[in-house]
């Protein structure tokens, strides 16, 4: 990192000041540092244990922020814990047993500590973070939000971050802000420059004909369900490509063994469900399908976002058919 991107030079600085803040900024432009790196600096000037709590709705994205916080507090030491769902609760106790500096957290299983694991208490908390913050806020996760908000302090620091933001007062009012200062380097639905969009209206069939014309890059593939997912990878692993599904109803050894494959190049292709759209952070991604097109627009700006990050370019292909093509966006 030589030098801030526009995310991180409009909220660091605010950051810093001790102020709540609400993020927007396209998706791949350095969100995580951009609250990362402030809260690593507040917790060298005054280490404590439980000092920040990261929560985010899947439980990759909680992996993903974890390994960037300890690889940009690796010289102060940071320790982190990921609790999410699909893991085992008495390991997970045994971790938060040795009181870590950040949690990055599912709301779900971070609950689930909260009332049954004996001793775990966070009333020291000092900073709040939401990533894909809408996300969050939403009725997905209302029930559990609100019960965690009841059990930490109310004074606090309170970042939301996401590439889409709610418009909802109400619901960025259930996050207990407090004259917080909006930092918005992005419109509501943005992609970046360098994302190439197109949209083919023709039939399913063609997918292996476009990866076979783009082969040698790096595709992501999405779909709407986890049986189109399945169906989708065996279909083109008989075709012989290498391709690995990602998606809900997979044990979480699982889907984490299948993203590192991706990772590691060992398979070209991931085909995954929106469990893979929000934060995620794969640099080789060249191209992104939508074989399923998402049913809300705020989906499509997250999927695409896979690709072009950093800077890079990338290539988003949608499908449209004659059963497809009737989605209503609200724009």
């Amino acid at each position: 990192m030589e030098e801030p991107s526009k995310i991180q030079r409009e909220a660091i600085p605010v950051a810093l000041q001790g102020k709540d803040i609400i993020g927007l900024a396209e998706t791949g432009s350095g969100k995580t540092a951009a609250f990362a790196l402030p809260i690593l600096q507040a917790l060298l000037e005054n280490p404590q244990r439980y000092f920040a709590l990261i929560l985010t709705p899947t439980r990759e994205l909680a992996f993903q922020i974890s390994e960037q916080f300890e690889a940009l507090g690796s010289s102060i030491g940071v320790k982190c814990a990921v609790i999410v769902g699909g893991m085992d609760m008495m390991s997970q106790a045994l971790i938060l047993a040795k009181k870590p500096h950040i949690l990055i957290a599912t709301p779900g299983r971070l609950l689930d500590h909260l009332e049954n694991t004996k001793g775990f208490t966070l009333r020291a908390l000092k900073y709040l973070v939401m990533d894909e913050a809408d996300r969050i806020l939403n009725m997905d996760f209302e029930v559990e939000v609100d019960k965690i908000l009841k059990v930490i302090p109310r004074d606090r620091r309170t970042f939301l971050f996401s590439a889409t933001m709610t418009k909802k007062v109400k619901k960025l009012q259930r996050a207990c802000l407090q004259e917080p200062v909006k930092v918005e380097v992005s419109t509501k639905y943005q992609t970046v420059e360098k994302l190439q969009q197109y949209y083919v209206f023709i039939p399913d069939v063609y997918l292996v004909h476009i990866l076979n014309e783009l082969a040698g890059n790096s595709f992501m593939i999405f779909c709407s369900t986890c049986n189109n997912t399945i169906r989708t990878a065996l279909m083109l692993r008989n075709l012989g490509l290498t391709a690995v599904p990602l998606h809900g109803q997979m044990s979480q050894n699982k889907r984490l063994a299948a993203l590192t494959k991706f990772k590691a190049k060992s398979r070209s292709i991931l085909i995954s469900t929106d469990v893979a759209s929000r934060g995620l952070d794969i640099p080789h991604v060249d191209v992104v399908i939508n074989f399923d097109i998402p049913t809300h627009s705020k989906d499509y700006i997250h999927r695409v976002g896979r690709t072009a990050r950093a800077g890079r370019s990338g290539q988003a292909i949608t499908f449209v058919t004659q059963v497809k093509k009737n989605i209503s966006w609200d724009i």
